[in-house]
């Protein structure tokens, strides 16, 4: 065989590979984006807070949302069945001040998730995607020292870091771009923890009594971002 031969066979197979991994579907995709989440406090609030912490003034308040970011990677086993990896993070500070203006040095926090589970998506002829998943993994929320004046006595809080467990149970729609690029429009997850606030707040205030927190949380995540598929 001559090597104009083996040269047009060698070419022809590689075209047809080449054709092969265009016609199949990408089985790997990679998300990144916006998140918001609302804090499920329960019955942690800032009357709490103030008689937890023997505050007089009624100083303190609870935020509820926190931004942050969501990544997820996800191998396609089947057109219809991923599996996922999630990781997420958010920021702010979980104790603020209701009148505004008189509270310094309030300490932040910041929460990590590692969440791992299958997603099922219902694949159509139109350039809309839903889907749908159920996440299993661990949450770790952090608590900065800080050192709070603006009270009647200066309060100290100790770096505090609970790691516990987590599940995600949501969904949500992707929009179609092009074969490698999509828009994630929502993701929306009914996000719960397993935090024991009297401990972790216990922890960060020595020598404080925490009683009547919340022991578990059902917060909720919204994101938002871009699809890169491979």
């Amino acid at each position: 065989m001559t090597r104009p031969a083996l040269a047009t066979i060698a070419l022809i197979a590689l075209a047809s590979s080449l054709a092969f991994a265009q016609d199949a579907a990408p089985k790997v995709q990679v998300f990144g984006g916006y998140s918001l989440v609302h804090a499920g406090n329960g019955s942690f609030s800032g009357a709490t807070l103030d008689f937890d912490l023997r505050e007089q003034n009624s100083p303190f308040g609870i935020a509820s949302f926190f931004p942050g970011w969501n990544a997820e990677g996800q191998y396609n086993i089947k057109r219809w069945l991923g599996i996922v990896v999630d990781a997420g993070g958010r920021y702010g500070q979980p104790i603020t001040e209701i009148r505004g203006d008189q509270l310094s040095g309030l300490p932040k926090l910041t929460g990590y998730t590692l969440l791992v589970g299958p997603a099922f998506s219902f694949k159509n002829k139109t350039k809309f995607t839903p889907f749908v998943h159920a996440l299993f993994g661990y949450d770790r929320a952090s608590l900065s020292s800080s050192t709070i004046t603006g009270v009647s006595s200066p309060v100290t809080s100790a770096a505090t870091t609970y790691t516990d467990a987590a599940v995600a149970l949501g969904g949500g729609v992707d929009f179609r771009v092009s074969r490698r690029f999509a828009l994630r429009l929502a993701q929306l997850d009914d996000l719960h923890t397993t935090h024991n606030f009297n401990q972790f707040y216990g922890s960060a205030f020595p020598g404080r009594v925490f009683e009547g927190l919340p022991t578990k949380e059902n917060n909720f995540r919204i994101s938002a971002g871009i699809i890169v598929k491979f």
